[in-house]
This record gives structure tokens, sequence and C-alpha cells, in this order.
């Protein structure tokens, strides 16, 4: 019987990796038990690398438009500045 985690696919494994686990599978029992643990671990860490990229990701675009928002607030402050200036020479 083969491990149920080696068949969940949260994320999407390479294709590589999935042939690997599957040629696994159609092992003996014996040789199956012996390396299922350890494809399992390789998944597991490309998965946790996946989630890792996923959230870097996320993180990058909220930055980029955070900065966004403060290059617009800089400049709206810029402007804003610089019309009291004309009105403070005005008077």
């Amino acid at each position: 019987m083969t491990n149920p985690r080696l068949h969940s696919q949260k994320t999407e494994l390479p294709r590589e990796l999935v042939e690997l686990r599957d040629r696994i599978a159609a092992l003996g029992e014996a040789d199956r038990r012996a390396l299922e643990p350890l494809v399992q671990r390789v998944i597991d860490s490309t998965r946790r690398r996946q989630r890792i990229m996923q959230l870097v990701q996320e993180a990058l675009s909220q930055l980029r438009l955070d900065m966004k928002y403060l290059v617009f607030d800089l400049e709206a402050t810029r402007r804003e500045r610089d019309a009291l200036r004309e009105r403070s020479d005005e008077d």
C-alpha cells in the first residue's frame, strides 16, 4: 500500500518529481518502503519552497503597490508645498 501523502496534490509538483514518485510507487514493497520516505521529504521541501516563493512574490507585489502610494503621496505633498510657497511669495 502506498503512502497517501505521496498522492496529495496541494501544489503542482515538477514533472520529474511526479515521475519519480510514480516510478517508486511501481516498485516492489521493500524497495518502495525504503524510498517513499525519501521522496516524501523531497516533495515536502519542494512544496515548502513553493509556498515561500509565493509569499515572497506576494510581499513584493504589496511592496510595489505601497511604493506607488508613497510616490503619489510625495508628489501631492510637493505640489502642496509649492502652492503654499507661491501663496506666501505673493503676500
